[in-house]
């Protein structure tokens, strides 16, 4: 459903919260948090607050949000949001060596850093998104969780983009 910045603005926490609980994995504490920064000016300004949210939250609290997102290219069940992401990215269309390519990737990914790979899939491919696993297992635990951090702020980015009208 999409909502203007007006509607969402002129909204109770409960149903600012229930429009926007979804924009980051499993995690509407962010936008119950965001609420109380309204009225916001744009959706940029929307998605600004909505960082500083989960900017200042506990380390312990960042890794939750972090371990909320599913494995790229899974058969397990998750978010609408994740679901249609990943299928734009062609992840629901994995060749079997694809597929068993991911589930290494993912394994090897979870094991040295303990939470799931995280990345915008809408500004990749498959090649692409491979590629960026490859290349982010060398990272440090400290750089990828800061990476993983930085992927979840554009993934919310285009969530926001997509539930909020173009008119406002």
């Amino acid at each position: 459903m999409q909502y203007s910045l007006v509607e969402l603005n002129q909204m109770s926490q409960e149903a600012f919260t229930e429009a926007l609980g979804a924009i980051f994995e499993d995690t509407p504490a962010v936008a119950r948090s965001t609420w109380d920064d309204r009225p916001f000016a744009n959706i940029a300004d929307l998605h600004a607050k909505m960082v500083t949210v989960v900017n200042s939250t506990t380390q312990e609290e960042k890794l939750a949000l972090i371990q909320a997102h599913p494995d790229l290219g899974s058969k397990a069940k998750m978010a609408e949001a994740s679901v249609n992401e990943q299928a734009g990215a062609g992840l629901d269309r994995l060749s079997l060596a694809e597929f068993d390519r991911f589930q290494f990737l993912n394994r090897e990914y979870r094991q040295k850093f303990s939470f799931p790979f995280i990345v915008a899939v809408k500004n990749h491919t498959k090649t692409s998104i491979l590629e960026a696993f490859e290349r982010r297992l060398d990272n440090s635990l400290e750089a990828e969780m800061q990476q993983a951090l930085a992927e979840i702020y554009e993934i919310a980015r285009f969530r926001l983009e997509s539930t909020i009208g173009k008119d406002d």
